[in-house]
């Protein structure tokens, strides 16, 4: 993460914290015109859309004045959803156990996207279990996107692309 994300993300963090919310993550999606600034909140019981009009409104005041983002962008404040982001090591801790699905930056043993059970943690990398049995392990600094994928009653995990 660039200085300026890291900045970015430390404004994000404070200003969720002091509003009583759990911050999640952030995603910045930096293009000219259409930059997309992407904010993960949740607590306890639950997200409301005022609470996420609660923190935007915070938000925008404080980005304003303290300007990390050149130029203009949209910000997006959200609960995680059924299908939760995952993006620190905690993140996979929490929620092993859980069906997963992971994109990564570059080709592990010729795959890029991998499915499975998570396991947590091991050795500084995360580990998941895919449907064949197979182990992965996947160092955090690989991992583009990760989701959790919950299974309904008939076996389903739910679609879409994270």
């Amino acid at each position: 993460m660039s200085q300026d994300l890291q900045t970015l993300q430390r404004i994000v963090a404070a200003t969720v914290a002091t509003l009583g919310y759990e911050l999640v993550g952030v995603e910045f999606h930096g293009q000219r015109a259409k930059a997309l600034l992407r904010v993960y909140i949740d607590s306890a019981p639950g997200i409301t859309v005022e609470d996420c009009q609660r923190v935007s409104h915070q938000l925008s005041g404080i980005l304003e004045v303290e300007d990390p983002i050149t130029g203009p962008y949209t910000l997006e404040v959200s609960s995680p959803g059924i299908d939760r982001p995952l993006f620190e090591a905690p993140h996979f801790e929490r929620f092993a156990g859980s069906e997963v699905r992971i994109q990564l930056r570059e080709l592990l043993d010729g795959r890029r996207k991998l499915t499975g059970r998570l396991l947590g943690m091991r050795d500084g990398a995360v580990a998941m279990m895919d449907s064949e049995e197979r182990e992965w392990r996947v160092p955090l600094d690989q991992i583009e996107k990760a989701r959790l994928a919950p299974k309904f009653q008939d076996g389903m995990t739910t679609g879409g692309t994270g």
